[in-house]
Protein backbone atom coordinates (compact mmCIF):
# COMPACT_ATOMS: atom_id res chain seq x y z
CA UNK A 1 0.00 0.00 0.00
CA UNK A 2 1.45 3.42 -0.94
CA UNK A 3 1.97 5.95 1.98
CA UNK A 4 -0.64 9.12 1.31
CA UNK A 5 1.24 11.21 2.90
CA UNK A 6 4.60 9.98 1.16
CA UNK A 7 2.63 10.21 -2.19
CA UNK A 8 1.53 13.73 -1.70
CA UNK A 9 5.14 14.88 -1.19
CA UNK A 10 4.81 15.66 2.31
CA UNK A 11 7.49 14.40 5.17
CA UNK A 12 5.80 12.52 8.11
CA UNK A 13 4.99 14.29 10.82
CA UNK A 14 5.89 17.54 9.70
CA UNK A 15 3.23 19.20 11.60
CA UNK A 16 5.43 18.50 14.81
CA UNK A 17 8.75 19.76 13.46
CA UNK A 18 7.81 22.79 11.57
CA UNK A 19 5.65 26.02 13.11
CA UNK A 20 3.03 26.89 10.89
CA UNK A 21 4.69 29.76 9.47
CA UNK A 22 7.60 27.79 8.12
CA UNK A 23 5.39 25.23 6.13
CA UNK A 24 4.58 25.27 2.52
CA UNK A 25 1.68 25.29 0.77
CA UNK A 26 1.48 21.84 0.13
CA UNK A 27 2.11 20.93 3.83
CA UNK A 28 -0.51 23.77 4.80
CA UNK A 29 -3.24 23.05 2.71
CA UNK A 30 -2.37 18.86 4.13
CA UNK A 31 -3.55 20.22 7.55
CA UNK A 32 -7.08 20.48 6.78
CA UNK A 33 -8.62 17.33 7.53
CA UNK A 34 -12.03 17.81 5.05
CA UNK A 35 -14.54 18.13 8.38
CA UNK A 36 -16.42 20.82 6.27
CA UNK A 37 -17.03 23.18 10.05
CA UNK A 38 -15.02 26.00 8.94
CA UNK A 39 -17.18 26.39 6.20
CA UNK A 40 -20.47 26.34 8.45
CA UNK A 41 -22.32 29.81 9.00
CA UNK A 42 -21.53 30.96 12.52
CA UNK A 43 -23.19 33.44 14.48
CA UNK A 44 -20.79 35.79 16.64
CA UNK A 45 -22.77 37.43 19.90
CA UNK A 46 -21.67 41.15 19.73
CA UNK A 47 -21.59 41.84 23.89
CA UNK A 48 -19.40 38.56 24.54
CA UNK A 49 -17.38 37.45 21.55
CA UNK A 50 -18.96 33.83 21.54
CA UNK A 51 -19.14 32.17 18.54
CA UNK A 52 -22.05 29.94 17.49
CA UNK A 53 -21.78 26.97 14.95
CA UNK A 54 -24.76 26.47 12.72
CA UNK A 55 -25.64 23.79 10.03
CA UNK A 56 -26.25 26.05 7.47
CA UNK A 57 -23.34 26.24 5.02
CA UNK A 58 -21.68 27.59 2.39
CA UNK A 59 -23.42 27.70 -0.78
CA UNK A 60 -19.94 26.19 -2.01
CA UNK A 61 -20.03 23.42 0.66
CA UNK A 62 -20.39 19.81 -0.70
CA UNK A 63 -22.69 18.21 2.15
CA UNK A 64 -21.31 14.81 0.52
CA UNK A 65 -17.86 15.31 0.51
CA UNK A 66 -17.45 18.70 3.22
CA UNK A 67 -15.43 19.94 0.23
CA UNK A 68 -15.65 23.38 -1.38
CA UNK A 69 -17.05 22.62 -4.77
CA UNK A 70 -15.04 25.67 -5.97
CA UNK A 71 -12.39 25.79 -3.48
CA UNK A 72 -9.60 27.90 -5.94
CA UNK A 73 -12.06 30.20 -7.38
CA UNK A 74 -14.20 30.25 -4.57
CA UNK A 75 -14.02 33.96 -3.35
CA UNK A 76 -14.96 34.52 -7.07
CA UNK A 77 -18.61 33.36 -6.18
CA UNK A 78 -18.02 34.43 -2.01
CA UNK A 79 -16.34 37.12 -1.64
CA UNK A 80 -16.06 37.18 2.02
CA UNK A 81 -14.71 34.14 2.26
CA UNK A 82 -11.61 33.88 4.40
CA UNK A 83 -8.62 32.08 3.10
CA UNK A 84 -6.40 30.78 6.49
CA UNK A 85 -2.96 31.87 5.89
CA UNK A 86 -0.04 31.62 8.38
CA UNK A 87 -0.06 35.20 8.68
CA UNK A 88 -3.85 35.82 9.59
CA UNK A 89 -4.44 32.61 11.66
CA UNK A 90 -4.17 34.59 15.02
CA UNK A 91 -6.65 36.95 14.27
CA UNK A 92 -9.60 34.12 13.00
CA UNK A 93 -8.58 31.23 15.01
CA UNK A 94 -11.00 32.20 17.93
CA UNK A 95 -14.12 30.95 15.37
CA UNK A 96 -12.08 27.91 14.39
CA UNK A 97 -13.52 24.65 15.08
CA UNK A 98 -12.22 23.21 17.99
CA UNK A 99 -11.14 20.15 16.43
CA UNK A 100 -9.53 22.35 13.71
CA UNK A 101 -5.47 21.42 13.27
CA UNK A 102 -4.72 24.95 12.64
CA UNK A 103 -6.25 25.76 15.62
CA UNK A 104 -4.93 22.84 17.45
CA UNK A 105 -1.20 23.41 16.11
CA UNK A 106 -1.24 27.20 16.94
CA UNK A 107 -2.40 26.68 20.51
CA UNK A 108 0.39 23.94 20.63
CA UNK A 109 -1.56 20.89 20.93
CA UNK A 110 -1.31 17.77 19.10
CA UNK A 111 -3.67 16.89 16.02
CA UNK A 112 -6.30 14.01 16.91
CA UNK A 113 -6.06 10.68 16.34
CA UNK A 114 -8.43 10.45 13.52
CA UNK A 115 -7.02 13.05 11.39
CA UNK A 116 -5.79 11.86 8.01
CA UNK A 117 -2.63 12.94 8.19
CA UNK A 118 -2.15 10.55 11.07
CA UNK A 119 -4.02 7.51 9.91
CA UNK A 120 -3.18 7.95 5.99
CA UNK A 121 -7.31 7.89 5.28
CA UNK A 122 -8.65 11.17 4.08
CA UNK A 123 -11.80 9.38 4.99
CA UNK A 124 -10.82 8.79 8.47
CA UNK A 125 -12.35 12.23 9.87
CA UNK A 126 -15.96 11.08 8.68
CA UNK A 127 -15.72 7.65 10.28
CA UNK A 128 -14.94 9.27 13.17
CA UNK A 129 -18.04 11.01 13.58
CA UNK A 130 -16.53 14.55 13.61
CA UNK A 131 -16.97 15.85 10.01
CA UNK A 132 -20.21 17.79 8.88
CA UNK A 133 -21.24 14.82 6.16
CA UNK A 134 -24.91 14.68 5.73
CA UNK A 135 -25.58 17.21 8.22
CA UNK A 136 -26.07 20.79 6.98
CA UNK A 137 -28.79 22.92 4.87
CA UNK A 138 -27.69 25.33 2.18
CA UNK A 139 -27.46 29.11 3.29
CA UNK A 140 -29.69 29.24 0.16
CA UNK A 141 -32.56 27.15 1.77
CA UNK A 142 -32.30 29.05 5.45
CA UNK A 143 -33.24 32.74 5.99
CA UNK A 144 -30.78 34.11 7.67
CA UNK A 145 -33.11 35.25 9.97
CA UNK A 146 -33.21 31.81 11.18
CA UNK A 147 -30.04 30.76 11.21
CA UNK A 148 -30.31 31.30 15.56
CA UNK A 149 -32.78 28.13 15.13
CA UNK A 150 -29.71 26.43 13.57
CA UNK A 151 -27.41 26.58 16.12
CA UNK A 152 -25.48 23.52 16.94
CA UNK A 153 -22.79 21.70 19.34
CA UNK A 154 -19.27 21.07 17.25
CA UNK A 155 -19.39 17.67 16.41
CA UNK A 156 -16.21 16.02 18.77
Amino acid sequence: MTDPIAAKGLAKSFWTRKPLRKMNDKEWEALCDGCGKCCLNKLEDDDTGDVALTNVACRLLDDATCRCAHYENRRQFVPDCISLTPDNLDTHVYWMPQTCAYRLLFEGKPLYDWHPLITGDPDSVHKAGVSMQNRTYSEFSVPEEDWEDHIIEEPT
